[in-house]
């Protein structure tokens, strides 16, 4: 397959989606949403959301550095009951069956520092579908409404938390293998070791230091 960027155009034009329906066809054995079970997720996450009020979004991966989408600003947020965890197996995008990856996850237990998407409400179901077509289409996550702590606010928002029942789900894995696979991880949307950069980059702005993405850093191999 031909290399492919996430972004605002790609999501918009249909290319993204349009790929992902590529990688149903390489591997007819994975679980993938159909549109009307995408369409389904995200009307259950709107109609919970107050009409005319803007959408907050947490983001503690690619989203940090890549979000794809319009918003009005962005806070560095906390959340409490969730933890960033390497534990998403990647056989495409980032990854391929000869050189598997692996993607950030939200998984239970702990916390996790991230920043936080204002949304405008007159926006919010725009922006927010085609988040959906990116992070919801391959049935790994689930979305879920979360309290997050940003600027001294307490703020609810939507998230993507790892589906533990997803054969791709990894329970366990040291920081050593953890790293190996982030080493080896390719794919059309790029590599693991760029994925994992962007990400610490994001959270060094922060000010914030991941102690596990730190643990794994121990591990890689120097650039």
């Amino acid at each position: 397959m031909k290399p492919v960027q996430i972004t605002r155009e790609t999501l918009m034009d249909g290319t993204l989606r349009a790929r992902q329906r590529e990688y149903a066809k390489v591997h007819p054995d994975m679980r993938w949403r159909s549109d009307d079970e995408l369409v389904a997720t995200f009307e259950a996450i709107l109609a919970s959301h107050p009409p005319g009020e803007d959408l907050w979004v947490f983001g503690y991966g690619s989203l940090m550095w890549n979000p794809a989408f319009e918003y009005e600003e962005t806070r560095p947020a906390l959340l409490r009951g969730w933890h960033r965890r390497f534990c998403l197996k990647m056989l495409m995008g980032r990854g391929t069956p000869e050189r598997p990856g692996l993607m950030l996850a939200l998984d239970h237990g702990g916390a996790c520092r991230g920043l936080a998407f204002r949304i405008a409400a007159a926006k919010a179901r725009e922006e927010l579908w085609l988040l959906w077509q990116r992070e919801m289409y391959g049935s790994a996550y689930h979305a879920r409404w979360v309290w997050i702590e940003a600027g001294g606010r307490r703020l609810r928002a939507v998230t993507f938390v790892i589906n533990r029942d997803h054969p791709r789900y990894v329970k366990e894995l040291s920081p050593r293998e953890t790293a190996a696979l982030i080493t080896s991880g390719c794919g059309d949307l790029g590599t693991c070791r760029e994925y994992f950069e962007n990400t610490m980059a994001s959270l060094r702005a922060m000010g914030v230091r991941d102690s596990a993405l730190s643990r794994i850093a121990a591990f890689l191999p120097s650039a």
